[in-house]
């Protein structure tokens, strides 16, 4: 029970990793409030479902008023709402361009901003940002989703300085290829997985469980001298 007694917010909650890591959370002690665009299942105790557009920062906001009215205080935000389109850079349509940076960036500024209030009210608390592994390598015909997770570490290290002194803690969870969305695709194509399978130390992909479980140690107690740290989860991924 690392998380007994605590509130946590938790972005894209409702499925693949953010589903992974709400579960996690209330398994170790927290309430867990699952927030997405579209309901999905909170069949998990101590886990419910609001509804939220993180790229409008008034929605971001009820979000984090409305936690607090319920249960009384906000002690974590998990920022993991985020959206992929391929496409290379001169095809990449504009508004797709605008959705990755308004959902994958400006999100987590949203709900980094709605959430700092509340918590230096009560004295502190923690915020993880989730990037990916293609915040630092190149993916071709995936610019807008490297791009905006790249801002994602740095924003998560600038926060943390300015943050720190209110006592809130920020850091960063950077998932490898795991055994959800696109990551379950590229293992379930024979052909594909076998030109990629080399490239981890491991001989295979994680799981959003075990991704979740770094996510724990973030908000847990054990993390509280880590601040503005970026958490690679990847297994040993070598990317050429």
């Amino acid at each position: 029970m690392l998380l007994k007694g605590k509130v946590a917010v938790v972005t894209g909650g409702t499925r693949g990793l953010g589903r992974a890591i709400a579960e996690a959370y209330a398994i170790e002690g927290a309430t867990v409030v699952c927030a997405s665009r579209r309901p999905g299942p909170a069949d998990v105790d101590l886990m419910e479902f609001d509804q939220v557009d993180v790229a409008d920062p008034d929605s971001a906001q009820r979000l984090m008023d409305r936690t607090v009215d319920r249960h009384g205080r906000l002690d974590v935000v998990v920022a993991n709402a985020g959206v992929n389109h391929d496409g290379k850079v001169h095809r990449l349509p504009v508004d797709r361009w605008n959705e990755m940076v308004g959902v994958n960036l400006s999100g987590v500024f949203h709900c980094t901003r709605a959430a700092v209030g509340h918590m230096e009210r009560q004295g502190g608390g923690r915020i993880v940002n989730v990037s990916s592994s293609m915040a630092t390598r190149v993916a071709i015909g995936a610019a807008g989703y490297c791009a905006t997770k790249a801002a994602v570490e740095m924003f998560t290290k600038v926060s943390a300085i300015e943050l720190g002194r209110k006592g809130i803690l920020v850091n960063c969870l950077a998932p490898g290829i795991l055994d959800e969305g696109m990551g379950r695709e590229l293992t379930g194509n024979d052909k594909v997985w076998a030109a990629y399978r080399s490239r981890f130390a491991l001989g295979r992909p994680g799981s959003a469980a075990e991704a979740a479980q770094a996510a724990v140690f973030l908000a847990a107690e054990a993390s509280s001298y880590v601040n503005g740290h970026v958490l690679e989860v990847n297994g040993g991924l070598l990317w050429a």
